[in-house]
């Protein structure tokens, strides 16, 4: 069951209420370093990131939010640490979005500062909330009880500032480095409120394990209907962090991207370098760059023998099945034609250039 949220709006980029699950990313650059900044973020924009945050560690890098603005064409989100003041300066120079940490910025007067100057700008606020960084009470009862219902008593305790000043152009994450954690906190969450999800599981690391945390932490509550935006947070380029985050949403079907490529692993029937061939074939495919029908990307199987041909790939809109020095070509699990093992990642590429 999809859980239903209200929409926000982070500058165009509509957030929850059944809008796209939204992308983003961050920027490792030093903030106020201008032109590196500028740089990062219209490279991510490139690879599909729609929303990007930047540290705001001082008052020159608040400052910059402006001038960065001016070269981008996604939204900005200001993330605020320790100096409510930095949240301020940020939204006065169009950030258009603010991050909060209810860890270490929670006094009352300093919280309705941001809120009031974010209420009359209308810029939204993210309420995230990290396990390594929650207000001291909540550590304690952490420790003693259970991480998770701290890190959801912390959101809910920090809400009521925003509930006293009716100011609901909001959205919450709930991040910890151990993805159990994770997901127990955001589906506690969902029972309380209906604002929208920024997902993500924090410090990951590097490699294909942060991957697989990423993928398991934020793709479980996914396939559960919960999660409105998501940064895939990895110790690595922040490019990647996006395209693992595309190819997250894509396996499960809420958005497409590209072609969807699929193999077989490979048995002792197959009689061809099976991983050679899908190499080559991606690396093609990825070179020629011709146009995507965004509302029918298609399925393309590279199947080992016949065993896995048409028949365990009869959903694929093209594919290959290899013999021995041969291979079918089949569409939609019908054979086509016979072709030469060495002529099937051009036969592929043909067809597809012809259009499917």
């Amino acid at each position: 069951m999809i859980r239903k949220s209200i929409q926000i709006k982070l500058a165009r980029v509509k957030i929850g209420g059944g809008a796209l699950v939204s992308i983003q990313s961050m920027t490792n650059t030093d903030t106020k370093d201008i032109k590196k900044t500028i740089s990062q973020i219209k490279s991510l924009e490139k690879v599909g990131c729609e929303i990007i945050r930047v540290a705001v560690k001082d008052t020159e890098s608040a400052k910059a939010i402006s001038k960065i603005k001016k070269a981008i064409s996604i939204p900005i989100e200001a993330d605020i640490h320790f100096d409510y003041r930095l949240a301020l300066l940020s939204v006065e120079n169009k950030a258009d979005g603010i991050r909060l940490n209810p860890g270490n910025i929670y006094k009352p007067h300093q919280v309705k500062e941001v809120i009031d100057i974010c209420k009359k700008k209308k810029v939204p606020i993210r309420i995230g909330v990290n396990s390594g960084s929650l207000p001291k009470r909540y550590t304690l009862y952490a420790k003693r009880y259970n991480q998770a219902d701290s890190m959801v008593k912390s959101v809910l305790s920090y809400l009521k500032l925003f509930k006293k000043e009716r100011f609901n152009d909001i959205m919450i994450s709930l991040k910890a480095s151990d993805v159990s954690t994770t997901i127990d906190a955001y589906r506690k969450m969902a029972k309380y409120c209906n604002y929208p999800f920024h997902l993500g599981v924090t410090a990951t690391g590097s490699g294909v394990d942060a991957i697989v945390k990423s993928s398991i932490g934020i793709g479980t509550l996914l396939a559960e209907g919960i999660g409105d935006t998501m940064r895939v947070s990895l110790t690595a380029d922040p490019i990647e962090e996006v395209q693992v985050a595309r190819e997250i949403l894509q396996a499960l079907n809420i958005r497409r991207f590209h072609h969807e490529v699929i193999s077989c692993p490979t048995c002792g029937r197959c009689q061809v370098n099976l991983e050679k061939v899908v190499k080559e074939f991606k690396s093609k495919l990825s070179a020629i760059r011709y146009p995507l029908n965004a509302n029918h990307p298609l399925t393309i199987a590279i199947m080992g023998c016949e065993v896995n041909g048409p028949g365990e790939a009869k959903d694929a809109d093209i594919g290959i099945a290899f013999g021995k020095e041969s291979g079918i070509l089949f569409k939609k699990a019908k054979v086509i034609k016979k072709i030469k093992s060495e002529d099937a990642v051009r036969e592929l590429i043909s067809q597809l250039k012809q259009g499917v």
